[in-house]
């Protein structure tokens, strides 16, 4: 420990020695603004509406804020709101540019998101477009722009509109053409890049928006910027020697095709430093990579998810400096040493692979849930919010979640907070439940968004594994959408998107992360069996998704051996509190068309009344409300008991091997969060306040458990612990 004091002491001596004169840094302009700055506005089409607007922000809240509509959320607004996702907005705005930004060789526009479909202007001349929500954008805008006033228009095409019209011109049909009726939502989802849920989902709205979901800047330098860096940590075989592998990613602005850019790089850290190594960049290599020298390190300087040891985090700086132009751009990031390893090998007395983590070298099994966007809006979702719902995660003794295919790549503060608390994360791509058009241009947009993706949040430890989507892999197998007729050419689809095309790109850019094409999976058999499993739900290989409604939850041998269950759930009803909010006094009643409309499971609030039959006396009050509040009370219980026996089944069978099946090394139940007020299988409601679920899962996820079940008469108990050695326990 003292040679590290030594040298973080040195380094950080010889960092503040280090000036660079006037130097020019890159000027950034941000043109992101608040409702109260009065900058931007948005209208429709017709200007029947022209509203004070903020970035990054979307058309509804816009429309709050000027309350021109009531919250979203309310009752059936859902439904009723439904033209703003049709018609065609335009945000809009003035800013000013000193002559300084024009000294520069590059004046870029920076968009980090826009959704999703849109044309961008400056000065009324079109600059840009963009169709794809994950996209990333820097467009050279010096030869537009002026010294004084400007003026930026981003138009947007509803996306429902865009979608239907590109169903009815791809050559063949992609199926689902539209959710179930129950679900109140908008068809064609799958054919655009944008948030899949944001058409609906079994648990969520469809409200469609449109907006500048990120954030917009304009930068003017000369030679390059910084803007990603990857980081990725080399262990040697027993983990106490580590290098790391850093490669610095860079925008070239308008640097010709026949030129290149030069510069020196310094590379520092509490560990190393390398400096003014130099370096030179071209349009087509904006990159740079570098190996820093090896470091010895203890278990204590490495991270860990959160119940194994620390989550030690350290601060990599990069600077880039050009000598011609006296110009230079910093990139700053957290990272941290940690290896992951899927292991998938043969496991005696049983057929198949195991599918369980190593990290560290240590085996883990994993315990969490699964991650849905926590607003319809994201404009909505804050820091302290994200704190709040991944702090409860921890709170309930779980290290990890998957954040599910279904909705967007989050935002960086969630990856940092999960650095932070020790939750390491499945990463689904943003693809689900559905097939997908793979013409040239879809493809080829597919594979930027991955790169982007990948580059932005490749860097963070707390990263697990990349999985190509959710649930496709089965729905094509298992024909939910009537494919089978044509098997052969949706096969052909899928290998091309997700093995051609997503896995091929995520594992170009990281090398030490894992990725498997589909949850479910069969792993690497799938990769045996052409990449379509004969049964991707094999409890043999890979990962499994378990529902049944119908069979009696406490009946333990209903539920699958499996090597790693990442998606298994029950529903229950929000405290009564919650759809308070949203609904009035008739709606609190079962049978109330609110309470049908909310529910988008089909049959959702009969399963959860005929599974509390079966074992709580259901005898309604003669008071509708109480009844209901009662109702939800015991939907809340069921849920919370349901997943305890099925996740201390799933953490029993951890070493053991029960007529060829067990070895399960991890339990994600479904799902974490909520996205509205509704009946879902969230332990959290929608605002933060835990179900009945949460307060369970601290006690099932427990570091060490005791556990009993029945079994042709007899009980057996099981002490389970997280630990590497279980040493004196005493059961009662």
């Amino acid at each position: 420990m003292l040679q590290y004091v030594m040298i973080l002491v040195c380094i950080n001596l010889l960092c503040d020695a280090k000036t660079f004169g006037d130097s020019k840094k890159t000027l950034i302009i941000p043109l992101d603004a608040d409702f109260g700055s009065f900058q931007w506005r948005v209208h429709n089409a017709n200007h029947s509406y022209d509203l004070v607007a903020a970035v990054p922000g979307g058309v509804h809240t816009a429309l709050m804020h000027n309350a021109n509509i009531g919250d979203p959320y309310y009752r059936f607004r859902d439904v009723e709101y439904r033209w703003i996702a049709y018609e065609n907005w335009t945000y809009y705005r003035n800013f000013s540019l000193t002559g300084e930004v024009f000294t520069r060789n590059s004046v870029v526009l920076s968009v980090a998101g826009l959704d999703t479909i849109a044309k961008v202007f400056i000065n009324g001349v079109h600059v840009g477009s963009s169709d794809n929500m994950f996209h990333t954008h820097e467009w050279d805008i010096k030869s537009l722009a002026k010294k004084g006033l400007n003026n930026i228009s981003i138009s947007f095409t509803a996306a429902p509109t865009v979608a239907l019209d590109r169903f009815n011109k791809y050559p063949y049909d992609v199926p689902p053409d539209c959710p179930p009726a129950v679900q109140n939502g908008i068809c064609h989802m799958n054919f655009l890049r944008k948030e899949q849920c944001s058409f609906s989902w079994d648990w969520g709205p469809a409200f469609a928006p449109q907006g500048v979901w990120k954030n917009l800047s304009i930068q003017a330098f000369d030679a390059a910027v910084i803007t990603d860096v990857l980081a990725i940590p080399l262990p040697n075989g027993d983990f106490s020697m580590w290098k790391l592998n850093v490669t610095v990613f860079f925008s070239v602005g308008a640097l010709p095709a026949n030129s290149s850019a030069s510069g020196t790089i310094s590379v520092t850290s509490p560990f190393t430093m390398v400096e003014d190594v130099p370096i030179k960049l071209t349009r087509d290599r904006p990159n740079y990579n570098i190996l820093l020298d090896e470091v010895k390190l203890s278990e204590e300087n490495l991270w860990w998810p959160h119940g194994f040891g620390k989550q030690s985090l350290y601060q990599l700086n990069i600077t880039f400096r050009n000598s011609q132009f006296d110009s230079l751009s910093n990139k700053s990031i957290k990272f941290g040493f940690r290896a992951v390893e899927l292991v998938q090998e043969d496991i005696p007395k049983s057929p198949g692979y195991s599918f369980y983590f190593k990290i560290n070298g240590r085996s883990i099994f994993i315990k969490g849930s699964n991650w849905i966007p926590a607003d319809a809006f994201q404009e909505r979702i804050t820091r302290g919010y994200l704190r709040n719902l991944l702090q409860s995660v921890v709170d309930a003794n779980m290290h990890a979640l998957r954040v599910w295919g279904g909705g967007v790549y989050e935002q960086d503060v969630f990856y940092e907070i999960c650095d932070e608390l020790g939750i390491v994360l499945w990463q689904d791509v943003m693809f689900g439940c559905a097939m997908y058009p793979t013409n040239k241009d879809f493809l080829a947009s597919v594979q930027r968004e991955v790169r982007l993706q990948v580059r932005r949040i490749g860097h963070h430890p707390s990263l697990l594994i990349w999985a190509g989507n959710n649930e496709n892999e089965a729905a094509l197998r298992q024909n939910w959408y009537g494919t089978a007729g044509n098997f052969t050419l949706y096969r052909a689809d899928y290998i091309k998107l997700y093995i051609d095309t997503i896995g091929r790109e995520v594992n170009a850019q990281v090398t030490n992360i894992p990725f498997v094409s589909s949850s479910p999976s069969n792993g690497k058999e799938t990769e045996t069996s052409g990449w379509i499993a004969g049964n991707p739900y094999d409890t043999h290989y890979g990962d499994v998704h378990y529902y049944d409604y119908a069979t009696d939850c406490w009946d333990l041998r209903s539920f699958p051996k499996t090597r790693f269950a990442s998606e298994y759930g029950f529903q229950s009803w929000p405290s009564l509190e919650s759809p308070k909010k949203v609904s009035i006094q008739d709606d609190w009643d079962f049978g109330s068309n609110f309470s049908h409309h909310r529910q988008h499971h089909e049959n959702g609030n009969l399963q959860m009344l005929n599974m509390i039959t079966k074992h709580f006396n259901t005898s309604q009050r003669k008071n509708f409300a109480e009844a209901f509040h009662d109702m939800i009370y015991l939907t809340q219980i069921s849920q919370g008991l349901c997943i305890k026996f099925e996740t201390e089944h799933y953490r029993r069978l951890q070493s053991l091997i029960e007529s060829g099946e067990g070895h399960c090394m991890g339990a994600l139940y479904w799902q974490l969060n909520d996205i509205w007020q509704a009946p879902t299988w969230a332990s959290i409601e929608y605002g933060g306040n835990w179900k009945m679920l949460h307060y369970f899962a601290k006690d099932f996820f427990a570091p060490i458990l005791a556990s009993g079940k029945e079994e042709d008469g007899q009980l057996y108990v099981y002490s389970i612990t997280d630990a590497r050695d279980l040493n004196d326990v005493t059961m009662k």
